[in-house]
């Protein structure tokens, strides 16, 4: 394992909170903007959104921003300070580590289950976007296309980006930070049902980051790990 030089970045903790105030504010105005569309529809005949779906992945847009924002300003740039140029190495190992993650998202989900029979019961976001598309449409299809590249991008930027930066300018234990941006990673989905797996599959993504010492690895992991949500959402929209 590589013991790559931490980027001495005083300013990743102004990045991070930056992103995820952010990603709050923009989606309370969301919230606000689209409640009363969702108000009632027949689920058997749900409207099509069209843009407007997209606008449901603005915020988690805005979790990139910030870092990206900071790193420019204060920063030597995002390909520098994130490690953004993907290496081979940063390929196949994130190749592995999303491999990983989703053994571990199915060992824990058979686990759960097995422990508490209504663990999956809620509806998921992904079947909440697929019900509301109104079947397969381009949106869906660029929804998709989010969910697999865009979202690994801003998530990863965020955690393993400036988060990590961040802790390993206090010189915080590398194992430490690899804990730590798992579970931001998981309490950032607010999804308390699936908070243990996506832990879980924080570690695993996180793995990627620590060997290589770049993000690009960790959203290669993360793209990997997100393939199969992606093609069911689009797939397996009625």
């Amino acid at each position: 394992m590589e013991e790559p030089s931490p980027v001495r970045a005083h300013w990743a903790f102004a990045a991070f909170f930056t992103g995820l105030a952010g990603y709050y504010l923009c989606t309370l105005a969301v919230t606000a903007l689209t409640a009363d569309r969702f108000d009632s529809f027949d689920i058997s005949d749900p409207p099509v959104l069209g843009p407007l779906l997209l606008l449901l992945f603005l915020p988690n847009i805005l979790l990139g921003a910030g870092p990206l924002a900071l790193s420019h300003l204060k920063g030597q740039g995002p390909a520098a300070d994130y490690g953004l140029k993907p290496t081979w190495q940063d390929v196949k190992v994130g190749l592995a580590c999303g491999g990983l993650s989703l053994l571990l998202a199915w060992i824990v989900g058979v686990v759960l289950l097995s422990i508490r029979r209504d663990t999956a019961s809620s509806t998921s976001a992904l079947e909440d976007i697929g019900l509301l598309s109104g079947g397969k449409s381009v949106w869906l299809a660029v929804a998709a296309l989010f969910v697999f590249l865009g979202a690994p991008f801003t998530e990863e930027l965020l955690t393993r980006g400036a988060l990590w930066n961040a802790l390993e300018h206090h010189r915080i234990p590398r194992l430490t930070i690899l804990a730590l941006t798992a579970l931001i990673f998981a309490f950032l989905h607010e999804e308390s049902w699936r908070t243990i797996g996506l832990f879980a599959q924080g570690m695993a993504i996180g793995t990627a980051r620590m060997i290589t010492g770049r993000t690009s690895s960790s959203i290669v992991a993360h793209a990997t790990n997100n393939l199969l949500p992606a093609v069911y959402l689009y797939v397996g929209a009625s």
